[in-house]
């Protein structure tokens, strides 16, 4: 029996409880240290710790290490090994989580983010076997150069930033992305992908997470976690060739850009008009339904047209994304 699917869910486990354990304590830490904001969709308009996606990296760093240690001290037969695209993944979510939590405390600017952030993924580079790309109706080519100096950084680039944008509602960004990287863990437990440790690893300590980020949230994971969890995701496609499968996955966050985009335009055109004003958050009403301003958000689309709760527009777009997920995985491109 081959041990290493055994060993990814014993580190999904093992992640998972870690997290589960420490997670009251960070909270308790992070209120401590006045790290709070205020959650705009709760009638009292609370303060809640935010920052804690350092702990779903500090889990799967840790993780790993042991892992790696693990692999050094034991016999031949026990088939365990961390590979370097495990280290590769993490370590791009790593030095993007790092750069959120700057920006957290010192806005360096849209140009300098954009820069620094398209570097940090050249650390794949090195675990990319293939440079070919397989597209739909257009068949199999050779991307070379660009697809290692190109691809590569922007599609991680342009995961990261999605990810960080598709998010607002307790649970929300954590939960669609623990959907998408499961998918992702499953793809390449299925087609032999090298990665999966980090994956699995990221999955449980993410499920962990959410038990508390889910609404009511006791706890949100900054810039920090968005911009990580949304690296991994990209580096993880990139890295596998899943560029099509990556895409669809991704469906749900590229037309809420898409609707953003759209919104920031129209402000443009128009900064007069109240349709297009810019704002950053809706409301809650006293019966518990969401009234948002307008539908040009994703997530705002549901609330907008119907009497809703944040938890049942978050099922939703969990819904959504799952459809996109069971799509991608039988992918193969």
């Amino acid at each position: 029996m081959d041990i290493e699917p055994i060993m990814v869910v014993v580190v999904l486990v093992a992640s998972f409880a870690l997290t589960m354990v420490v997670t009251p304590r960070l909270i308790r830490k992070l209120r401590d240290k006045g790290e709070v904001v205020n959650d705009y969709y709760k009638l009292d308009s609370r303060e809640v710790p935010t920052k804690g996606g350092i702990l779903i990296l500090g889990v799967v760093f840790l993780m790993l290490a042991l892992l790696t240690i693990i692999e050094h001290l034991s016999t031949p037969d026990f088939n365990i090994q961390v590979t370097g695209v495990d280290w590769a993944i993490l370590i791009v979510a790593g030095l993007f989580g790092a750069f959120g939590l700057v920006d957290d405390l010192v806005d360096v600017g849209r140009p300098l983010k954009i820069i620094f952030l398209y570097f940090f993924s050249f650390r794949l580079i090195f675990e990319i076997g293939s440079t070919m790309v397989t597209l739909p109706l257009i068949g199999s080519f050779d991307a070379g150069i660009f697809y290692l100096f190109l691809i590569i950084p922007l599609y991680v680039l342009v995961t990261a930033n999605l990810t960080n944008m598709h998010s607002g509602f307790n649970g929300l960004a954590s939960g669609v992305s623990l959907i998408i990287i499961t998918t992702l863990l499953l793809k390449f437990i299925v087609s032999g992908h090298d990665g999966v440790l980090t994956l699995g690893c990221m999955s449980g300590a993410i499920l962990g997470f959410l038990w508390y980020n889910s609404y009511p949230a006791r706890i949100f994971w900054g810039n920090i976690g968005s911009l990580s969890i949304g690296a991994a995701i990209g580096a993880a496609i990139v890295v596998s060739g899943f560029l099509v499968a990556g895409f669809i996955m991704l469906i749900p966050h590229t037309i809420n850009f898409l609707m953003y985009f759209y919104w920031r335009v129209m402000h443009k055109l128009h900064p007069e008009d109240k349709r297009w004003k810019l704002v950053k958050f809706g409301k809650v009403r006293e019966d518990g339904t969401l009234e948002v301003p307008n539908p040009l958000t994703l997530k705002w689309v549901l609330p907008y047209y119907f009497n809703v709760t944040e938890k049942q527009t978050v099922l939703a777009m969990y819904a959504l994304t799952m459809i996109c997920c069971a799509v991608a995985f039988f992918v193969p491109y």
